[in-house]
């Protein structure tokens, strides 16, 4: 009878388990454009992140009994809609009556003078969203924020992700990225951060915090600064979504499809970039064979997309093109190294970093001999922003054991796997340095 019983009830549980899975995924989709479409409405990004979270329980609520509504995105659009106007009804009821008493303010929820009254909100929340998306995008990136937190929160609002995703995904515990999420909501706010689209020089003056934290998200997942992990596939995908979301809104903007086309470039390697032990491989070790094409296509076309919008070419633009250089070449050996000397001559002309001038140094050596780079990166040793970076004892080491100085290329490849936080690269760096003793 127990075993009759319970085949039924393992069906009905997979079922369920099948629909709340569909539904997280319908979320991660339609999540950016329903809370754009509320905070255009209510003008209050926590308000319009609640509504929207209402409307995701009430789905998981009922579809798995009447399933997902052929449109789920326009269910959720109408769920969110009525628990607005519900809001704003209360809002209403309780604002007559402390008039009525002749009390001053509001114990409920504060709904700024601009947003809609209850007669015209059901047309208002019908009305075109083109913005929608771009708004968003630029609330969650804006500078008055530290990047910390506009990379949080964009992967809250634009990427769909929960609090506790965020937090493994930053590596923190789930309540200090739970504060971290209402301090730059509570910051926005109290900063009276407009949420409208910027045009012309003012969005130009925009972009670069948002690129900047799209870059920012996409990096950690490519090569992970702490943890175990060396790749977090994940963060680069959210990353990648946000910046083709944004090349969709912005296509004349060249600097943005710069930066979609360096990230198609990158992420076409991470299948070549993990050993079968999760282990990292370098970029001249890589099986090349197992790039990905299409992404690499795809990179290439945003590429040209860039270069015909601007010139000279931006910081993400050039960046794009060294990559491209890597992803043309068959092998390591093929590379056009002077082509990428010169890319990075402009890089550095516009950046001034010197991770960049590090990076230029590793080009010199491939393109000119191990002796020339070396020299460039002797020169780097003091700057300050570099005497804690990882990369610089390694590339260091590297460089020194092309040149047959193998004790001291082992000393820096010590010295670089004590500075790294992400245990794969420790212990690739200390293999490294073991492999010279002999």
């Amino acid at each position: 009878m127990s075993s009759t019983a319970s085949a039924p009830d393992a069906r009905g549980k997979a079922m369920s388990n099948a629909t709340h899975q569909a539904i997280e995924a319908v979320w991660r989709i339609e999540s950016a454009r329903l809370i754009g479409a509320l905070v255009r409405m209510v003008r209050d990004l926590a308000l319009a992140e609640d509504v929207a979270q209402e409307a995701l329980v009430t789905a998981l609520e009922r579809w798995p009994d009447t399933g997902i509504p052929d449109n789920p995105g326009a269910w959720l659009m109408a769920t969110a809609k009525h628990r607005v106007v519900d809001h704003l009804r209360r809002q209403e009821m309780l604002t007559r009556k402390q008039r009525a008493l002749g009390v001053e303010g509001s114990a409920g929820i504060s709904v700024p003078p601009s947003v809609p009254t209850v007669p015209d909100i059901e047309g208002a929340l019908d009305a075109e969203v083109g913005d929608d998306l771009l708004r968003l995008i630029l609330v969650a990136c804006h500078p008055v924020l530290s990047p910390e937190a506009r990379a949080a929160l964009t992967l809250r609002l634009v990427g769909g992700l929960t609090t506790d995703e965020i937090a493994r995904a930053f590596l923190v515990p789930e309540p200090t990225m739970a504060q971290r999420l209402v301090r730059a909501k509570r910051t926005l706010a109290e900063a009276r951060v407009p949420f409208e689209v910027p045009r012309g020089p003012d969005l130009t003056a925009r972009l670069p915090s948002v690129l900047e934290v799209v870059y920012l998200i996409f990096n950690e997942g490519y090569a992970a600064t702490r943890g175990d992990d060396w790749v977090r596939a994940d963060l680069c995908e959210d990353a990648l979504r946000v910046g083709r979301m944004l090349a969709a809104l912005l296509p004349a903007e060249a600097e943005v499809h710069g930066l979609v086309a360096l990230m198609e470039l990158h992420a076409s390697r991470a299948r070549a970039r993990i050993g079968p032990s999760g282990e990292p491989i370098l970029l001249f070790d890589q099986d090349r064979a197992r790039w990905d094409p299409l992404l690499i296509q795809r990179g290439f076309t945003a590429l040209l997309h860039a270069e015909s919008l601007a010139r000279p070419l931006g910081p993400y633009t050039l960046q794009a093109a060294i990559v491209a250089c890597h992803a043309r070449a068959a092998t390591a050996d093929a590379t056009d190294w002077p082509k990428i000397v010169a890319l990075y001559d402009a890089l550095l002309e516009l950046t001034r970093s010197p991770v960049v001038a590090l990076n230029r140094a590793v080009a010199v050596a491939m393109a000119f001999g191990p002796e020339a780079g070396l020299e460039l990166v002797d020169a780097l040793a003091d700057t300050p922003t570099l005497r804690s970076y990882h990369l610089l004892p390694s590339v260091r080491g590297d460089l020194l054991q092309r040149l047959g100085r193998f004790d001291e290329a082992r000393a820096e490849l010590e010295r670089a796997a004590s500075l790294t936080q992400n245990s794969r690269e420790r212990e690739l760096l200390l293999t490294k340095a073991r492999s010279l003793q002999a």
